[in-house]
């Protein structure tokens, strides 16, 4: 069964919004995702921590007009194990802002969207900062229609320093990581074993 934040409003606005990306027109600025060769038995779950907030907007730009913080591309696919794409999958992102400060207040660096109908997701927002004992990183729930939920974090690979320190740490959750135009572009492909629970 879905968990309690993918409502089936939710769920039906997820594959309405697959169905209406498989004929409006990508955008320029929008790079078609290759998919994986091979992909993994599923993508490592981890802890979702103390400052998960649920009803996110929907949205897939977080950036907010004061902040400071390098601009960063956050893009990917969602994928079964046989590497078939999961169009309507709902991904929700939160992350801390430049300074290593979370928002529980309000929704600043929160928000869900779906994946499209080739299983594609991308979030314009900033490269979090720093704060005891983490190493920067951005936490992510994802799950399909008929897959379980999976909670994880991602981490930055061109941070050694910082993630050696990080008992959380994964290399398996790095990010592919690029710098082009001045902003960062991170691409992480989630795979989720199919079937409910």
């Amino acid at each position: 069964m879905p968990e309690p934040w993918l409502t089936r409003r939710s769920t039906m606005a997820g594959i309405a919004g697959a169905a209406a990306a498989a004929v409006l027109p990508v955008p320029a600025s929008a790079r078609p995702l290759a998919p994986p060769t091979v992909c993994t038995h599923g993508t490592p779950s981890q802890t979702e921590g103390p400052l998960y907030r649920p009803s996110t907007p929907r949205r897939g730009d977080l950036r907010e007009p004061d902040s400071a913080g390098e601009q960063l591309v956050l893009e990917g696919l969602v994928l079964t194990p046989g590497c078939r794409p999961l169009p309507g999958a709902m991904i929700d992102v939160w992350h801390c802002d430049e300074n290593g400060r979370y928002d529980n207040r309000g929704f600043r660096y929160r928000g869900h969207d779906f994946t499209d109908a080739a299983g594609a997701f991308r979030f314009r927002t900033i490269r979090p900062g720093r704060y005891p004992d983490r190493t920067p990183h951005i936490h992510v729930k994802v799950q399909g229609r008929t897959t379980p939920l999976l909670t994880t974090q991602l981490y930055f690979p061109d941070l050694p320093y910082d993630n050696i320190g990080d008992s959380l740490y994964r290399d398996d959750l790095a990010l592919r990581l690029e710098r082009a135009g001045g902003i960062w572009l991170a691409r992480f492909d989630f795979v989720l074993p199919t079937g409910r629970r």
